[in-house]
């Protein structure tokens, strides 16, 4: 390859530091519930604060980093060359310190004399302005001076060269400056060009009305390093890249069938591929999230079972995934996420253990959808035999679709997939009316997913969630300093908590925890937050998973001088409100992890 995905991270990283910018990491792929979004989907999100004016806590106002990303809305489509459920930008941002002139220079020298490309050949949108906001003028006119020809500059409206969040007032906007490529000689713009990255200019806040200007003149920049990753290396498939050859090579390897000559099986591998790659990143994430039936959960279980179903089709064990996922650690990404080679025996725990779940229904699951289907075909058959006019039925019932998700552990979205494939569709409001009969008949609540393994953000959810870090500090007491959260599940009847230990717990270990928790309890010791760079926390001996290279801003809990942890969940303000705290059951949860449930009384 001309350049791999760990030479272009660090030329990006590399070329802003020599332009004063500081490193600030990435952080969590899982939204903390200030962005309003499930999962972080662009690299700008974690830094909304700090564009709208407050101070960054780097102290810094030059900024760079490559932010991992996951965006679902386009599951569906994962399986052409081009569609990914997790990517990286490449961001660098500017918090009211250099503006357009500075930036429009440092991107075409980034892309000239950095990545080699011909500054003549380059092709460059700006805002053409509306009755709200002017013309970008002054941007044209600097890339021209840069030696852009003028023919290449080009005026487009707002949907294409202006950047908001949709239907959020209170959020920095402003005009974008897109940067092109040609890919075919004696092209026409913009058939034949390829979008390599933009800049936007964050000058304005969203209003009721319209735009305000903001004290502070922003840059923010995005480029997908997936994206130019492919365009640097003159490649048209992006599972040809490093970041996916040697998994799409074993599992040519693993399943005897060639990705370029085969049609069906390039779509299976780049499937399994892609949805192993994410479901590595949001299981070994600093806030890892496992399969669940709710929230971001129910995503990662989604993402998971399609890529079962996949390894299937290929003729190969849902195994697979564990060596794909291996590769992806130890080879693609054991550099940028090295908190990925910490968490690696879980990560491949938890992908085995959900395999197990699934593979034991998922055959019997498929029978099932066979005779759904089947039974269609008999009624479309009797009925047109009765009456020729008859219109043939195409949907699969929502009542079918709640069983296969209920008994058979079928995400609505794969009998979904797997309908389509026969020319059928899904009776969705149908599947929901049975979803929530159910939900009246065992008194369940349907619940998102919350920061902090919490299933909702209810009184006695916050409480358990505070509970967990009272818990998490008496193990380390009791048991071993090395003792850490893998992992928890928080609903309004229990806590579940998940920490390594290479043993069962004695009673008197039991016993001795929740005597120390209880005690901290009767305290009534204040919980207390504040917001630090990363180094400022490890110095005051804040502890957490969080402890990997994920970003510079971490929001912090201390419960006295007892507890000390990096954390985005909610929390009561003092422990006294907790309850009396006791442990239910101990017991294995995967190898060299223990589990613990437990209740507030």
């Amino acid at each position: 390859m001309k350049i791999t995905s760990k030479q272009l991270r660090n030329k990006w990283l590399s070329f802003y530091e020599g332009k004063g910018h500081v490193n600030i990491g990435a952080v969590s792929l899982i939204g903390d519930g200030s962005t309003g979004v499930m999962f972080n989907v662009a690299g700008m999100q974690p830094l909304m604060p700090y564009l709208l004016g407050k101070k960054h806590p780097s102290g810094k106002t030059r900024l760079c980093n490559v932010q991992g990303c996951v965006r679902t809305v386009d599951i569906d489509a994962v399986g052409d060359a081009s569609h990914f459920t997790f990517f990286e930008m490449m961001g660098n941002w500017s918090l009211g310190d250099y503006f357009k002139k500075e930036k429009t220079a440092w991107t075409f020298e980034l892309l000239t004399e950095v990545f080699g490309l011909e500054g003549e050949k380059l092709c460059s949108t700006v805002f053409e302005g509306n009755e709200r906001v002017p013309r970008d003028e002054e941007t044209a006119e600097l890339l021209k001076g840069l030696g852009i020809k003028p023919e290449h500059v080009f005026y487009l409206p707002k949907s294409d060269n202006w950047w908001e969040l949709e239907g959020t007032v209170g959020t920095p906007c402003g005009p974008d400056n897109e940067w092109f490529y040609p890919v075919a000689e004696n092209a026409n713009f913009p058939d034949g060009y390829v979008e390599i990255g933009n800049d936007v200019y964050m000058q304005y806040r969203k209003t009721e009305s319209g735009y305000e200007p903001l004290e502070n003149k922003n840059v923010d920049t995005g480029f997908g390093l997936d994206r130019m990753l492919l365009f640097l290396n003159g490649l048209d498939d992006g599972y040809k890249t490093d970041l996916f050859l040697p998994v799409v090579a074993k599992l040519e390897s693993l399943s005897g069938k060639s990705y370029d000559a085969d049609e069906e099986a390039r779509k299976a591998m780049r499937i399994v591929a892609d949805h192993t790659r994410t479901t590595v990143m949001l299981i070994g994430d600093v806030n890892g999230i496992l399969p669940s039936n709710t929230g971001a959960g129910y995503i990662l279980r989604r993402l998971m079972r399609r890529a079962i179903r996949y390894c299937r089709s290929l003729g190969i064990a849902s195994e697979a995934m564990c060596d794909c996922a291996k590769i992806f650690i130890e080879e693609v990404y054991d550099e940028a996420y090295p908190l990925l080679r910490e968490k690696e025996a879980y990560v491949l725990d938890e992908i085995r253990k959900e395999a197990e779940r699934f593979e034991a229904t998922l055959e019997k699951g498929i029978r099932e959808f066979d005779k759904c289907v089947a039974g269609i075909v008999r009624k479309n058959e009797f009925m047109k035999k009765s009456d020729p006019a008859y219109v043939a039925e195409t949907v699969i019932g929502g009542k079918q679709a709640f069983r296969l998700y209920d008994t058979y552990g079928f995400p609505l979205e794969l009998t979904e997939e797997l309908a389509a494939e026969q020319g059928y569709t899904v009776d969705r409001a149908g599947f929901d009316a049975a979803f929530k009969e159910h939900q009246e008949k065992s008194k369940v609540v349907a619940k998102g997913e919350y920061k902090g393994g919490l299933e909702s953000h209810s009184e006695t959810a916050v409480k358990y969630h505070t509970a967990t870090h009272l818990l998490n500090a008496a193990l380390k007491t009791v048991l071993s300093p090395e003792c850490n959260q893998k992992g928890s599940n928080i609903t309004d009847e229990r806590m579940r908590f998940d920490f390594n230990f290479e043993r069962p717990m004695t009673a008197d270990e039991i016993a001795a925890v929740e005597a120390l928790v209880n005690e901290k309890i009767g305290e009534n010791l204040p919980v207390v937050y504040r917001e630090m760079s990363l180094d400022e926390a490890r110095a005051e001996g804040f502890v957490g998973v969080f402890d990997s290279k994920y970003g510079d801003v971490v929001k912090t809990y201390s419960i006295g001088e007892f507890s000390k942890e990096m954390c985005g969940g909610p929390h009561v303000e003092r422990t006294g409100l907790l309850g009396k705290f006791r442990i239910v059951k101990e017991q294995s949860s995967s190898a060299g992890v223990r589990r613990i449930k437990a209740v507030l009384e």
